[in-house]
């Protein structure tokens, strides 16, 4: 993209202000760079995207509101100019796959320098197709086995799996012992489970799955 002497805008969302505070600090050091506008929850920056139309959005994963899955589906549809980056802390194959599968440029890990994030934000908003990843050598590694879309209302092998313990009437911090999870990112999966299948609860969420033959109880029959 050739931008002449043009800043990059930038969106900022985060539910921690303290770290919204620090990205923006950082930068600011780059006077090629200008933040536009910050949200705490999914909702907000999308609304935050439709206003002021970002070159690039800094998404983190986990904040109130709809799953990250629904959050890149609405700004790839709302926003179709508007390239995201999510920056999180989570270092996980199945929610990298979503991302990238959902629209999102980059995907970095909250432990980067200071200087990775800069080049990565001047990259996004960039025409090049390349996916800029920093994550850990393990989550490449699964992310090379993992072949099939993710988005538009399909459950990654987590998900399910999620879901399946769901329908055993398993709480929360059940599953996340027994898939050896947080409890918070079990919650972030059920998050996204409701926005895909269009539920409200966990038990409307395992009768849409049922219905769809996503998931299935013993002998191949759907739980009940």
């Amino acid at each position: 993209m050739n931008r002449g002497d043009a800043a990059v805008t930038v969106a900022l969302a985060d539910d921690q202000t303290l770290f919204r505070d620090g990205v923006r600090e950082i930068l600011a050091t780059n006077p090629g760079l200008r933040v536009v506008g910050e949200a705490a929850h999914g909702e907000a920056a999308i609304a935050l995207c439709v206003e002021r139309q970002p070159d690039v959005l800094l998404l983190d994963v986990e904040m109130p509101g709809p799953g990250t899955a629904a959050v890149l589906l609405q700004l790839r549809r709302l926003c179709p100019h508007t390239r995201t980056v999510v920056l999180t802390m989570h270092d996980d194959a199945d929610i990298v796959h979503e991302a990238i599968e959902c629209g999102a440029v980059a995907y970095l890990i909250k432990t980067i320098h200071r200087a990775e994030l800069i080049a990565a934000v001047i990259a996004a908003a960039g025409e090049s197709a390349t996916v800029r990843l920093s994550v850990s050598r393990r989550t490449v590694e699964r992310l090379v086995k993992q072949r099939r879309p993710t988005c538009e209302g399909t459950l990654t092998e987590r998900e399910l799996e999620v879901l399946r313990l769901t329908a055993q009437a398993l709480s929360n911090a059940q599953i996340a012992t027994r898939l050896r999870i947080t409890e918070a990112t079990v919650k972030r999966h059920l998050t996204n489970i409701y926005g895909k299948l269009d539920a409200v609860s966990r038990v409307d969420a395992v009768r849409k799955a049922t219905a769809a033959h996503l998931i299935e109880g013993d002998q191949g029959k759907p739980i009940k």
